[in-house]
């Protein structure tokens, strides 16, 4: 059910990568590559029984959060995390071009500009982000849960979200405010 509201919250964000959904397949091919990796026939007829039928092609799938794509493109939907599925998860996975890494997984712009849009501003740097939404720099501690802002940001108006990790996000339809501790905070505007 989590990952359901999680998907939900995130449908405009993934809805980026299904402009792109169709798998890119060598004429002929029949294999899922997932991070570089072919599937076995018995993952692949797993995958599928679970998740419906899945066009042979390359995708990347990151196992921390549950975010796949197309191979080279933007997020594209969520699945269940931890999943033994292909290779490791790799920097250029979706050919991102941005200074800003998620799980080891180098944004494109598209993905970059809808965090933008939703913190007010996103600083090059590395981070993680797990499937119940929650988001940190890389090897700290949860800062905020990106779930719980989307659904207070698709409410309109005047919005806050203070994650009992220490950050606190706000906007009032004009512009964000962002307050990491009494050293960095950060104001954006549309």
């Amino acid at each position: 059910m989590k990952n359901y509201i999680f998907a939900a919250i995130l449908s405009v964000y993934c809805i980026i990568g299904l402009l792109g959904l169709n798998a890119t397949a060598d004429a002929g091919m029949r294999a899922i590559y997932i991070n570089g990796t072919r599937l076995s026939d018995q993952k692949a007829l797993a995958l599928q029984q679970a998740y419906g039928q899945v066009p042979p092609g390359r995708y990347w799938y990151d196992p921390v959060s549950g975010l796949w794509g197309v191979e080279g493109r933007p997020a594209a939907g969520l699945i269940h995390p931890g999943l033994n599925l292909g290779g490791p998860l790799r920097a250029n996975a979706s050919k991102g071009n941005t200074g800003v890494f998620v799980n080891g997984r180098r944004l494109p712009l598209q993905e970059f500009l809808y965090l933008q849009q939703l913190l007010g501003r996103l600083r090059p740097g590395r981070y993680w982000l797990d499937a119940q939404g929650y988001t940190g720099n890389e090897g700290g501690p949860a800062l905020l849960n990106l779930r719980a802002l989307a659904r207070k940001r698709s409410r309109g108006g005047n919005w806050s979200y203070h994650s009992p990790y220490g950050g606190s996000v706000g906007g009032d339809g004009q512009g964000f405010s962002y307050y990491i501790d009494k050293d960095s905070s950060w104001t954006g505007g549309r």
